[in-house]
């Protein structure tokens, strides 16, 4: 079931925090990165966002998050985490498919890792095209998508 998180409550951004804990370890390894900044990212930032979260709930716990950021003419997939115990399951599909339809803008947005073959992979079967590739901090190579409808 995939439900709108209330993030600025503790409890829930906390639980936010530790499936973007445990999802983003795996990236990190993934993209062979030393220094990860969505590992730093303190519990208070999901507390006090301006973003959408929304949790896709298995026996009412969270087991994975979409996070949705409002931009100037498109949404942005802020973040897109699955706890990996839950890896496989076509969770990330249900939550993408969820928000194409939740809002009503012809253009949304998502970042990845280069060599983060499973989401390249993911946003590419919904038909997001790559529109770059660029070095963020810390070294890691990052490809940019856009989907228009």
């Amino acid at each position: 079931m995939i439900q709108k998180i209330e993030h600025s409550k503790k409890s829930e951004a906390a639980e936010i925090s530790r499936v973007f804990q445990v999802s983003y370890t795996i990236e990190a390894q993934l993209l062979g990165a030393k220094k990860f900044p969505p590992l730093l990212r303190p519990i208070i930032s999901y507390k006090n966002s301006k973003n959408d979260f929304f949790g896709f709930y298995e026996h009412d716990n969270i087991v994975a998050v979409i996070e949705m950021k409002q931009e100037q003419l498109s949404m942005h997939i802020q973040s897109l985490v699955v706890d990996p115990e839950y890896f496989r399951m076509g969770i990330a599909s249900k939550l993408i498919r969820f928000v194409l339809n939740q809002y009503e803008c012809g253009q949304f947005t998502v970042e990845t890792g280069r060599d983060n073959a499973p989401a390249r992979k993911l946003y590419e079967r919904f038909g997001f095209q790559l529109i770059k590739t660029y070095t963020a901090e810390e070294d890691i190579v990052k490809v940019r998508y856009m989907y228009h409808f």
